[in-house]
């Protein structure tokens, strides 16, 4: 599983991009999802790759994701993390587990450099995802 977050916002975007960005749910500034790694979402995300960051996340920031940002699309039922996590593992895809399929992040502090790719910044294939979205719950 790929996680992705947004990085930029909507100012001066083509079409097709933003188009893209829309598919994969990624509608607000530092706004996250979780993808299957099939070749068409890798496709996907690099023609978006100058306005996200992405890698794989590993279990331990899933679950502290699922706990702290994830929320119920049943307002008044309280969401079951080791649940969402197996139907994920078994789905590839957060639709009908329960809860809404994007997370919105706070963002990083810390502070980023959103002008450059990984090395330098955060855009692009991140190695460090896991770190920047600890610092961004």
């Amino acid at each position: 599983m790929i996680v992705v977050i947004r990085i930029s916002g909507m100012v001066n975007i083509n079409k097709p991009v933003e188009e893209t960005l829309y598919r994969l749910r990624l509608r607000r500034k530092y706004s996250c999802v979780i993808v299957s790694e099939t070749k068409e979402t890798i496709g996907m995300l690099k023609k978006v790759r100058n306005f996200i960051s992405y890698e794989k996340i590993d279990e331990n920031t899933l679950k502290e994701l699922i706990n702290k940002r994830g929320q119920s699309e049943d307002k008044k039922e309280k969401i079951n993390v080791e649940k969402v996590i197996k139907y994920l593992n078994e789905n590839k895809t957060l639709d009908g587990s329960g809860i809404k399929p994007f997370f919105r992040l706070h963002p990083p502090r810390g502070g980023i450099n959103t002008k450059q790719h990984f090395p330098k910044g955060v855009l692009g294939e991140n190695k460090e995802i896991n770190k920047l979205i600890l610092r961004m719950l």
